[in-house]
């Protein structure tokens, strides 16, 4: 056996046990899912083949399309004004400062949190009877916002809570980036008396164009699938105003027991997801193409 071959082998079998984990974890129930879709199936192993019916279902129930535009909404609610407030946060904590490094873990600490004690967290702030925000409004002399149950105000109630929550890993991948930044190129910029604008729009943005774009598409695909904040804050309501893709998925699987039916909603979903991540890697790099 000559050289090439032997290293092709080890190469192979240092691959071959993830690409075996990653076959059996996501692409075995990946297919698994489209065939289940495919047929009128419950938890109990019932099996009726029925074709596309599931998914001719799916785009005319009334009930997924108003929890599709929720978590559309949602997703635009959130993942702009995330990615703008962690990379200032980031620029403003990219410094080797004692109070920068504090910061930092108190940035980072929501993270670690369940959403379980986040929604409790939040319960606390924005119920209307004795909830923080209720109480500040007493003081200035104005009647409670009801977050939770008014239909107006639910969709902001989840998107602050989501941002509070979500913002610890945007930050420290845009911390990881600008620390990628080589240094000589913001003291040439100095030198040539750059200002600061001048400094983050054309050296600190360019240098970190590929960290916003995994933010942008991370945060997509994570709020896209948005699910313990609607539960466990509002269970979907007032009159399914909260109601998020996943939480409907749910509700169909374990409440009416219809899992083919969630399964080509769940299904729907995948395809949603990957066709938004993939246009927004295609509206990122296309500039970068080299031309001929």
């Amino acid at each position: 056996m000559n050289r090439a071959r032997r290293d092709a082998l080890v190469g192979y079998a240092f691959v071959g046990p993830f690409l075996l984990a990653y076959v059996a974890i996501l692409i075995v129930p990946l297919l698994m899912g489209l065939w289940i879709s495919l047929n009128n199936a419950d938890l109990f192993g019932r099996r009726e083949w029925v074709g596309l019916a599931n998914y001719a279902e799916a785009l005319g129930d009334p009930v997924l399309l108003q929890a599709f535009a929720n978590t559309l909404t949602l997703t635009l609610l959130i993942v702009p004004p995330l990615t703008v407030i962690a990379l200032l946060l980031a620029l403003a904590l990219n410094r080797s400062t004692r109070l920068a490094a504090i910061l930092r873990g108190v940035f980072f600490s929501s993270l670690v949190l369940s959403v379980t004690i986040v929604t409790l967290i939040w319960r606390f702030i924005l119920t209307p009877d004795a909830g923080l925000v209720a109480l500040g409004l007493e003081a200035l002399g104005r009647p409670p916002i009801p977050f939770l149950s008014d239909p107006a105000t639910v969709i902001p109630a989840l998107a602050v809570t989501t941002l509070w929550w979500s913002l610890g890993f945007p930050i420290m991948l845009f911390l990881a980036g600008l620390q990628q930044v080589p240094g000589d190129i913001y003291e040439a910029a100095a030198l040539d008396g750059a200002g600061r604008w001048t400094v983050f729009r054309r050296i600190t943005l360019p240098q970190v164009r590929r960290t916003l774009l995994l933010v942008v598409m991370l945060q997509t695909a994570a709020q896209l699938q948005i699910f313990g904040q609607a539960q466990l804050l509002t269970g979907g309501g007032p009159g399914g105003a909260s109601r998020t893709i996943v939480l409907y998925i749910f509700e169909v699987s374990f409440g009416r027991w219809e899992l083919g039916y969630a399964t080509a909603i769940a299904e729907l979903l995948f395809g949603m997801i990957l066709a938004v991540t993939l246009l927004q890697y295609w509206l990122v790099t296309r500039h970068d193409e080299p031309r001929a």
